[in-house]
């Protein structure tokens, strides 16, 4: 795939899976002379965790300001050594929420840093939802998960490098109280969804809902298809009733979701909707190649968007999440082709007919792991309160 798409003076390029993704990243890092800056949810200390390392160090050793953040509950098992290999070359490592009290239950704890950026020289940046760690999740699964990433050239680059530079300083104040680097923060870059290229974060404080209202715009305008490829899939009341709306009035919906389970409770919660869903003429795909890690969507041929937010509470709700929307037929038309390959050889689909035949057993287990999500959601609430990082 890796087809690039020249819209308003800026680059994009689809990256499909660590496949793409990788090879990219490190030879932009291998070219980056000023700066690099890398968040990520995972980064594993596999085949792929040091391959992203030693682009990383190789760059500090050349004199970048080299910055990794990474979250303290998705990457708390990367190993110490590798830790030390990078500080020791000049990498500089700040841990967003590190994980110190495992066992208690705090609300705080859910906000995690799960979005995917890289930025080189402030001029190449990475959004998506790939992590930093092998395609192939092992065990007996051996094809890669299905996922995807956007290489950005231009204006767009320059924003994502604002953004991750503030978060950077603003864990960095966190975690040493360095009041004065603190009083320089600027804020948070904020795009207009309306923009051809924007770029838009999910935060606690200023943009809560950025992501979520850019979907239900576009589900509401749309005139022809919806196509949703997302990993966990549990959607609040109003964007379910947004996406039914749009059946009910002729718009082709389309979900590709997750068929293997990953993680039963939010799996067995998402297939209590499907009845309703599938009622109101919702085409629903589950992909069996492998796990679906993807969060991206298509809306009319010429909407699209890909970033690191699931449709879920705590992608919704609590993350500090990042996504590309896209308003170019070319570009959207890249990402649809490539669903449909998906849909048409890895998926299958699940029809009306055959999912009502489902036994009473599987019945209550979907509405007693939907009930329980439910009441998680209840307790967490709307992460009220400032967003201390």
């Amino acid at each position: 795939m890796s087809a690039a798409h020249q819209i308003d003076d800026q680059t994009l390029t689809l990256l499909r899976n660590g496949e793409e993704y990788f090879p990219r990243l490190v030879a932009a890092i291998n070219d980056a002379a000023r700066s690099v800056y890398l968040e990520t949810y995972i980064f594993a200390g596999d085949a792929t965790g040091h391959l992203i390392a030693g682009a990383l160090q190789r760059a500090a050793q050349r004199g970048a300001v080299v910055r990794l953040l990474l979250d303290g509950f998705g990457s708390s098992a990367l190993p110490p050594a590798m830790l030390d290999d990078l500080r020791a070359a000049g990498v500089e490592v700040l841990w967003f929420r590190p994980e110190i009290a495992r066992f208690k239950l705090r609300r705080y704890r859910l906000r995690r840093l799960h979005r995917k950026l890289a930025v080189v020289d402030g001029q190449i940046a990475f959004v998506g939802g790939i992590n930093i760690e092998d395609d192939v999740p092992g065990g007996p699964i051996a094809a890669p998960r299905l996922d995807y990433a956007v290489e950005v050239r231009g204006d767009t680059a320059e924003r994502i490098h604002q953004a991750v530079r503030r978060l950077w300083l603003l864990v960095q104040w966190t975690n040493f109280r360095r009041q004065r680097e603190r009083e320089q923060l600027k804020p948070a870059p904020a795009d207009d969804p309306q923009q051809k290229i924007a770029f838009l974060l999910r935060d606690n404080l200023r943009h809560r809902r950025d992501i979520e209202q850019a979907y239900l715009e576009a589900i509401a305008g749309a005139r022809r298809e919806i196509v949703i490829a997302n990993a966990y899939f549990l959607p609040g009341r109003v964007f379910r009733h947004a996406l039914l709306q749009a059946a009910r009035r002729g718009v082709r919906v389309i979900l590709l979701l997750q068929g293997k389970v990953e993680y039963r409770l939010q799996h067995y919660a998402m297939l209590a909707l499907y009845s309703e869903l599938l009622g109101a003429g919702v085409e629903i795909h589950e992909y069996r190649a492998s796990y679906l890690h993807a969060k991206v969507a298509v809306v009319d041929g010429c909407w699209a968007t890909v970033g690191s937010s699931n449709i879920d509470p705590f992608s919704l709700w609590l993350g500090r999440e990042a996504n590309l929307v896209v308003r170019d037929a070319g570009f959207a038309g890249t990402l649809r082709a490539s669903l449909s390959h998906e849909i048409a050889l890895r998926a299958s689909l699940v029809t009306h007919i055959a999912w009502r035949r489902r036994g009473l057993a599987a019945r209550l287990l979907m509405r007693a792991s939907y009930g329980i999500v439910r009441l998680l959601t209840g307790l967490i609430g709307y992460a009220r309160g400032s967003d201390d990082v």
